[in-house]
């Protein structure tokens, strides 16, 4: 066990982990900073980013090594080592990983969440190669193209729409009879003229080098066909990293991630989260601008103890 307490323990070295560290540290707060992997969390598998400011295009995992690099100049990432446990006492929290027990005043949750995978042979082996998760990330690279969405949900109504936005031609792939999607997103669907495939499902993914199609199958009938596509883009929902929360009696929002309030404060105190965990609008501009909020927040609740709750 670490005889330090640190101020502040930021679990996950994401976009929003490592923007929360440096901007704690500069606080003067005493910082860890312990992560799963290698940091980055997502970017290490983005192909190729153009929405972030100040690069026109950057691979994920070049920026994943520049946000490393700036956050290493406040304090060392630590890689591989996963927090197993959590737990309250009288001075705030213990965190336990493989290596080391930690001691810390505050925690940010900051965990990410990963893209639930449709599961069918091809998604693996085009993911980057035309298998995307983000189309407000991808979409730019399939204008004038003809891709497919698969989902029904918001998300991926919202998706398509932003899809033949940009001069997509998209076919949206859904399982059900009806989307889940509200019905503004389904009457934009109809106005832009997106056609939906209803009670379809994708077996497989398709191509050589790169995605040439989409093998579906209709529910109903049971005949498969081809679909010719140079683009999945899948969006069946999101499984956030919130275990450890839970363990804290954290409370969660209706669709599994943290519930915070504008301050990224939790229900319990001296807990916040910040990045994809925290559901909302999950890119890395915005899980950026979250992590630099919870640490603020961090800073002033431990400086200025006037919040109470939990």
């Amino acid at each position: 066990m670490s005889d330090e307490v640190y101020d502040l323990a930021v679990i996950g070295a994401g976009p929003a982990g490592m923007t929360a560290a440096i901007y704690a540290v500069r606080s003067g707060l005493r910082t860890i900073l312990l992560d799963a992997g290698m940091g980055g969390g997502q970017l290490q598998i983005s192909p190729e980013i153009e929405n972030f400011p100040t690069w026109k295009s950057v691979k994920g995992p070049e920026l994943a090594a520049k946000m490393k690099e700036h956050t290493e100049e406040y304090l060392k990432v630590r890689e591989f080592e996963a927090v197993e446990d959590i737990s309250r006492d009288d001075g705030g929290f213990v965190i336990n990983t493989a290596k080391q027990e930690y001691r810390a005043r505050a925690i940010i949750m900051a965990t990410g969440a990963t893209h639930r995978k449709l599961g069918v042979p091809g998604e693996e082996e085009f993911a980057g190669r035309g298998v995307s998760y983000c189309a407000t990330c991808d979409g730019f690279f399939f204008r004038g193209k003809r891709v497919a969405m698969v989902g029904g949900g918001n998300t991926a109504a919202a998706e398509a729409i932003y899809l033949k936005g940009i001069g997509c031609d998209v076919v949206l792939i859904h399982r059900r009879e009806t989307l889940r999607a509200e019905k503004r997103y389904q009457d934009k669907l109809k106005e832009m003229g997106v056609e939906i495939l209803y009670s379809h499902v994708v077996e497989e993914i398709v191509g050589e080098q790169l995605v040439k199609g989409v093998r579906v199958r209709d529910l109903k009938s049971g005949e498969e066909k081809l679909l010719e596509v140079l683009g999945v883009f899948i969006s069946v929902g999101e499984d956030p990293h919130t275990a450890l929360a839970v363990k804290l009696g954290v409370e969660l929002d209706e669709n599994g991630f943290i519930k915070v309030d504008r301050n990224m404060r939790t229900s319990v105190r001296y807990v916040y989260a910040a990045g994809d965990v925290a559901g909302g609008v999950r890119q890395i501009v915005v899980a950026c601008g979250e992590g630099a909020v919870a640490a603020t927040s961090a800073y002033e609740d431990i400086v200025n103890p006037y919040w109470v709750k939990g």
